[in-house]
């Protein structure tokens, strides 16, 4: 299949690069018996960026290659040293590209060279154990993870930033004006819909430099579909004048200067957003027999109507120099009103800042807590879980947000299943209100010693050791003939919510069985 060579719409996937995780190191020096930790930092994950190119005018390199990637951020290493930071990837863009999203929801409008837009913001990196070194972890045994850099889908939509642009039918002769009054060569043919893309000239009218844009002819019912007309009315939104290049030379049956223009309007006012611009109209060919006499039987008509009417020819050029003054005048008046200074007063207010860090909310059928907020979410994603000390860490920040409090408060017991984040990274915690948060870690590296305790399978079954060795020793006269029986159903641990769960059950089938042991003896005695 070809690929075109103009692209004026395309999506992209841009996928940000990771941060790198943070070192957890010592450092070792002889006569140093005490080093500290020298853990470096991360590197930042490199960002996608769409910057607006004045050489590029089409879109057709994110045709070819819609997927593009920035580098990760390295790890960081011993000896204090820091990752180096991903690269950024910078994808020129047309100006007057509009991004996006896949729902239709507009992210940015880039006009003007320069003009940037970060399409993927690249993850950070996690922090060294130097960085996370304190009063109460001195030498912390673990360091913080990289975070994910950011993916997207992204629609960019090429709008063509041009002063003046022509709408009219199918071989109006639009092309041949723009070729006429600008040093611009676009494919001009006697076929309709000749012209398939935008085609841009620079026309120099005394002392103003402005552009025309061309764009493919319209027909009735544009605005719904029809034709190529559809897919390039939105050159022509940020045109500054309109000008209507009508044929007073085609033959076709119904078709007149008068209601090629109506219909031109009724599809312009069918797109919408086009009523404030002004208008010119072009009456095209009058050295074509009978084009004159019919261009100068509409034009008192056109200009009942508002409209300033020129006859021109593009072949013969007559005409021309009067059109392309009357449109550097209406390029220079805009160009007025947008440089007029605006003498708003400005009014600087500080934004609100704080206010709720996270939310806690009580999930159904009694599963659970949830906790959303930015602070949480992020800090477990930083977390290695295979590190007791980190995951503790993690615990010491959450109390002082207040997360714990804020459980407490709602009626969140022992026990209970807390969920913090939501979607599929979600991670899932049992509510342990005692850890002791902000101590002083004794514990060896790695290791958090108010997470350690002693699981209840692993009670019994010490329990059940000690006295079997006590048996088989001589000391005790129990029959241990079974020993080790059942073992599966008694050694199964339990979180505390499944204890607890299991207490109330068997404290349930306890009740039962005193009402009906109660109801039996009543029986007993009336009998």
């Amino acid at each position: 299949m070809a690929i075109p060579s103009f692209v004026d719409r395309v999506t992209v996937h841009v996928t940000a690069g990771r941060g790198g995780n943070g070192c957890a190191s010592v450092h070792r020096e002889k006569f140093k018996p005490l080093g500290g930790p020298d853990g470096g930092n991360g590197g930042d994950g490199g960002s996608v960026i769409l910057r607006v190119d004045p050489d590029v005018t089409t879109l057709v390199d994110y045709h070819r290659s819609s997927h593009r990637t920035a580098t990760n951020g390295a790890q960081g290493k011993g000896d204090h040293q820091a990752g180096a930071n991903g690269g950024d990837v910078v994808l020129g863009v047309p100006d007057g590209t509009v991004v996006s999203t896949a729902s239709g929801e507009v992210l940015a409008d880039l006009v003007g060279p320069g003009a940037e837009f970060v399409a993927a913001q690249g993850g950070k990196g996690g922090l060294g154990n130097a960085a996370l070194a304190s009063s109460s972890r001195k030498a912390p045994g673990f360091a913080l993870l990289g975070e994910e850099g950011e993916e997207r889908t992204l629609v960019l939509e090429l709008k063509v930033v041009a002063d003046v642009g022509l709408v009219g039918f199918p071989s109006a002769g639009k092309s041949s004006l723009v070729a006429s009054i600008s040093r611009a060569r676009p494919k001009i043919a006697d076929y309709p819909f000749t012209t398939l893309i935008p085609n841009l000239g620079v026309v120099v009218a005394g002392d103003t430099t402005f552009t025309v844009a061309d764009v493919p002819g319209l027909i009735e019912g544009a605005s719904e579909g029809r034709g190529l007309g559809h897919d390039f009315l939105r050159h022509v939104e940020r045109c500054a004048a309109l000008v209507h290049v009508i044929d007073c030379a085609t033959y076709e049956p119904g078709r007149d200067p008068l209601s090629d223009l109506d219909t031109i309007e009724g599809e312009l006012a069918a797109h919408g957003g086009l009523e404030d611009r002004p208008r010119l109209v072009a009456l095209n060919k009058i050295d074509v027999p009978d084009a004159r006499e019919i261009a100068e039987m509409v034009q008192a008509e056109l200009e009942e109507r508002g409209y300033r009417v020129f006859p021109i020819s593009t072949a013969s050029h007559e005409g021309l120099e009067a059109l392309k003054f009357a449109m550097a005048e209406i390029v220079v008046r805009r160009r007025a009103e947008q440089a007029k200074p605006d003498t708003t007063r400005i009014v600087i207010r500080p934004q609100v800042q704080g206010g709720p860090e996270f939310k806690v909310k009580k999930l159904p059928d009694d599963s659970g807590w949830l906790v959303q907020g930015q602070k949480p979410e992020r800090w477990v994603r930083q977390t290695d879980f295979a590190n007791a000390e980190a995951t503790g860490y993690l615990a010491d920040r959450l109390n002082r947000l207040g997360v714990e409090e804020e459980l407490l408060k709602l009626g969140a017991n022992p026990g209970d299943a807390v969920v913090i984040g939501d979607g599929p990274n979600a991670i899932v915690f049992d509510f342990a209100p005692d850890v002791q948060a902000g101590a002083e870690i004794l514990a060896r590296r790695g290791e958090d010693h108010r997470l350690e305790e002693d699981r209840p399978a692993a009670q019994r079954r010490r329990t059940k050791d000690t006295e079997y060795h006590a048996f088989r020793e001589g000391e005790r006269t129990e029959d241990w003939s079974e020993y080790g029986q059942n073992w599966d159903a008694d050694e199964v641990d339990l979180s505390p919510a499944e204890a607890k769960r299991a207490a109330d059950a068997a404290a349930k089938l306890a009740r039962k069985e005193a009402r009906e042991l109660a109801a039996q003896e009543e029986l007993d005695q009336n009998g």
